[in-house]
């Protein structure tokens, strides 16, 4: 068995397109890492964790360009195998995390160390610790009333 965190599996990533989850970093901060499909890449083979011919991946939830959200709980924006940035529309290869057009052009994705073993996806890396599936809880519950019109 994989010694990391048990994320999902391959099979959830590739139904659902994504799997975002929240970890913490070794400067104990919470980072939103999103796992990604990896598909017929082979440049990429060493960057995807693989279950026979299908890959998947793991990057930091944000782009480089402007620090926005890729999965903002609904999912990555994803086409043709690139990751699309929803503010400024740079895309990003799924597997290698190189961007070559937009403003964000040039830069790399930070990845983080997955494992896969028998169809189950690990989170191994030495840097995170998995916190929970899903966005950061920053402890926002909203307002304390429904409107924010004062009198």
């Amino acid at each position: 068995m994989a010694d990391g965190a048990r994320l999902t599996t391959v099979e959830q990533v590739y139904d659902e397109r994504s799997f975002l989850f929240t970890a913490t970093n070794s400067f104990d901060m919470d980072e939103e890492i999103i796992v990604v499909p990896c598909e017929d890449d082979p440049a990429a083979a060493d960057a995807a964790a693989t279950d026979g011919d299908r890959g998947v991946t793991a990057w930091i939830n944000r782009c480089t360009h402007e620090a926005q959200r890729f999965d903002t709980g609904r999912g990555v924006p994803m086409r043709d195998g690139e990751i699309i940035c929803p503010k400024h529309g740079s895309m990003f290869d799924a597997c290698s995390g190189d961007c070559e057009n937009g403003e964000a052009a040039g830069t790399t994705l930070p990845d983080v160390d997955l494992a896969v073993e028998d169809g189950e996806v690990f989170l191994v890396d030495d840097e995170y610790t998995f916190e929970h599936e899903g966005q950061i809880d920053d402890g926002d519950d909203g307002p304390s009333s429904t409107s924010h019109v004062g009198f």
